[in-house]
């Protein structure tokens, strides 16, 4: 009996002395690419690859010649409906008046059409009340679809006005967070299209580790663990919490940092550092596991 307990305690300790006590990999960087959301030319670029920036400063603009007088038709169209919304007045004067006409035309209508009933009105004034009353009914239905036009006319060019506006002011790129300039993509001069990025921001929150962790030491590996790394100059100390464990393993790391070279069965891990300060994009790591 006591051998059966014996043998897996042995295959553990042999998994545990196999399992390396240190692990390698390196920093990497999810870049925020700045791109304009309209095609351009771009006017001017206020940093430099390396610059730092905070959050709301503008990075580059775009030429605005094109979308200005874009906007200036749009707002010239609105001010032209208004010009014509301005008289609300008049038509709402109109429609009152084409109410009371089909009231005055319905009652008429209404009263041959009782009459008629015991030939108290000729059939002529019969029919000449009834065209009274369709004719009041289509000028009120005419009335009022052409103050509804109207309406729907100023909405959609208001509309249109703020949007051109919009968009005009859409030709300034700030910077979303503080960070580093990691890449300039475009120069003064140089068009872009809509997406199209004009530069790479790293915020420090976006740095992380990636390593690969071989299956015997998964289990050490959960979402939240906080782990210990070093590398060349870092400072000593330094710490990051696990944000990523791939539930699917691989047999060779895209990029291989490992101690021993030798082919196996890992699954790639992702830490984000708590102090990412001094890591550069693409450092190596020493990884201690935790514990």
């Amino acid at each position: 009996m006591r051998a059966h307990i014996l043998i897996p305690a042995l295959l553990l300790a042999a998994c545990a002395e196999n399992a390396p006590a240190t692990l390698a990999g390196y920093v990497e960087a999810e870049l925020v690419y700045l791109a304009p959301q309209d095609a351009g030319v771009v006017k001017t670029l206020s940093v430099r690859e390396g610059d730092r920036v905070a959050a709301g400063d503008i990075v580059f603009t775009l030429d605005p010649t094109r979308l200005s007088i874009a906007a200036e038709q749009a707002a010239a169209a609105a001010q032209s409906v208004e010009a014509r919304a301005s008289d609300n007045g008049a038509m709402a004067q109109q429609i009152a008046e084409a109410e009371a006409a089909l009231r005055l035309a319905e009652q008429n209508y209404r009263r041959s059409k009782s009459l008629l009933a015991d030939d108290a009105v000729s059939r002529e004034q019969y029919d000449a009340h009834a065209s009274a009353y369709a004719s009041a009914k289509a000028r009120l239905e005419r009335a009022r679809a052409e103050r509804a036009a109207m309406q729907r006319e100023w909405d959609s060019m208001t509309a249109a006005a703020k949007l051109a506006e919009k968009r005009l002011a859409d030709l300034e790129t700030a910077a979303p967070a503080a960070g580093a300039i990691e890449r300039v993509y475009r120069r003064p001069g140089e068009v872009v299209a809509p997406g199209d990025p004009v530069v790479a921001l790293l915020p420090p929150e976006n740095l992380k580790l990636r390593f690969f962790a071989p299956e015997p030491m998964l289990a050490k590996m959960q979402i939240g663990a906080t782990l210990s790394f070093s590398c060349d100059a870092c400072a000593a100390g330094r710490t990051a919490k696990i944000s990523f464990v791939a539930t699917e393993p691989q047999f060779t790391p895209p990029v291989i940092y490992s101690i021993d070279e030798r082919e196996k069965l890992v699954f790639l891990v992702e830490a984000r550092p708590d102090d990412p300060s001094g890591l550069r994009t693409g450092l190596p790591v020493t990884i201690e596991p935790p514990q």
